[in-house]
């Protein structure tokens, strides 16, 4: 594990999207895992801001997301595909066919799930899975359970995680309380990991996670056991 202290959320932001950008240069066609959420922006503001200068190029690039919340169509500006398509997708040349993220409304919910990780295995693996960390030590929507859930799934999402959401609706009672999230096992068979957090609220969860027992009360405590992880973090 390779832990990265920086000063700013701008600086976090910069080294992540460097980091990106150098797999995407060694590897056109990678297959990149993208996280959701408020700390990731930066650095896919710092992405876009390549591909518009002329140093990056994403046309071979696949994305497959963690996440999407149970009953949020694509078209719902609080959905994850909406994040993604207006954060990131938008404003670089990937293929839109080539942009995954689970379906949140699918019929069956199940089914969807199962085809979700035939997808992921379908296309090799994940080359470099992208995260962030929840205040309860959730990754992807994989919250404190009494075990490690191997594949996609349909998941409850703990008190905790609706509140921390809640800030992006208009009020708590609109945060749903379902989500479909990709499992350990795509999640720990990504070549690599790069994980992000900032602010003084994370310091603690990240100490658990990294400095503390494995335990799928810390969902993030797995990553201990990744070949190739590493994580920045930033107080501010």
């Amino acid at each position: 594990m390779r832990m990265i202290q920086v000063k700013t959320y701008e600086e976090l932001s910069r080294k992540t999207a460097a980091i990106i950008a150098a797999q995407v240069i060694a590897k056109p066609e990678s297959i990149l895992g993208l996280a959701t959420g408020s700390s990731p922006l930066g650095t896919y503001a710092n992405l876009a801001e390549a591909y518009r200068n002329g140093d990056l190029d994403f046309s071979s690039v696949t994305s497959v997301n963690l996440d999407e919340y149970v009953g949020l169509t694509g078209e719902n500006d609080q959905s994850y595909r909406y994040f993604m398509n207006t954060n990131l997708f938008s404003k670089i040349n990937i293929d839109p066919k080539k942009t995954f993220v689970p379906n949140g409304c699918a019929d069956d919910v199940t089914k969807e799930c199962e085809e979700y990780d035939a997808l992921i295995q379908s296309l090799g693996g994940i080359d470099l899975q992208l995260l962030g960390i929840g205040l309860d030590g959730h990754i992807g929507f994989n919250e404190p359970d009494d075990c490690f859930t191997k594949e996609t799934h349909r998941v409850t999402l703990d008190p905790s995680t609706i509140e921390a959401n809640a800030r992006f609706f208009a009020s708590i009672d609109e945060v749903p309380t379902e989500a479909v999230t990709m499992g350990m096992q795509a999640i720990m068979q990504a070549k690599k990991v790069l994980l992000i957090a900032n602010g003084q609220n994370k310091k603690e969860i990240l100490e658990k996670a990294f400095y503390g027992p494995i335990t799928p009360q810390v969902p993030a405590s797995i990553l201990q056991l990744h070949p190739d992880l590493t994580v920045i973090y930033s107080e501010n």
